[in-house]
C-alpha cells in the first residue's frame, strides 16, 4: 500500500486527464439532452475516483451496456440504494418519498477510469457511446 501511497499525485493527476477527456468527448451529448454528466460544484475539487453518465432510464442503460460490452467495453452500474440491498431491505428503512434514489441508482453507468487506461482506449470508450445515441 505504501508504494501507491507514495504515487498518489502521478495516480490522481492520470484519473483527471481521464475524467476530462471523457467530460469533453461526451459534453455535446450532455447538451442535446441524451446523457447526464457528472457535476463538480464550482470552488470544488475531486479526485476522479469515477466517471459516469445518467441515462434517461434503466432499460436505455441496458441497452448501453449491451452495446458497449458488444465493442470490447467492460462498464459497470454502481450505488445500489441501501434501502433495496438485501441487509437494507431486512435491517433498514426508507423514509419519505423515494423521487431520486432508485430512478438515480437505475440510470447510472460508469465508464473505465484507471490509471494506464490507454487514450486510444478512451477514445474508443466515446467512439461507442456516440454511435450508441447517434443511430
Amino acid at each position: 500500500m505504501l508504494p501507491q501511497l507514495e504515487d498518489l499525485e502521478r495516480v490522481n493527476a492520470e484519473r483527471r486527464r481521464l475524467w476530462v477527456i471523457y467530460e469533453r468527448g461526451l459534453r455535446a451529448l450532455a447538451d442535446a439532452g441524451c446523457i447526464e454528466l457528472p457535476v463538480v460544484p464550482a470552488g470544488c475539487a475531486h479526485n476522479a475516483h469515477v466517471f459516469y453518465l445518467k441515462c434517461k432510464n434503466r432499460p436505455e442503460r441496458e441497452a448501453l451496456i449491451r452495446h458497449l460490452a458488444a465493442k470490447g467495453v467492460d462498464t459497470r452500474f454502481h450505488y445500489v440504494p441501501l434501502h433495496s440491498a438485501p441487509a437494507g431491505i431486512q435491517y433498514g428503512r426508507f423514509a419519505g418519498e423515494d423521487r431520486f434514489t432508485s430512478s438515480g441508482s437505475e440510470r447510472l453507468l460508469r465508464l473505465p477510469l484507471y490509471p494506464g487506461l490507454q487514450d486510444a482506449e478512451t477514445e474508443h470508450v466515446l467512439t461507442q457511446i456516440t454511435t450508441f445515441y447517434n443511430s
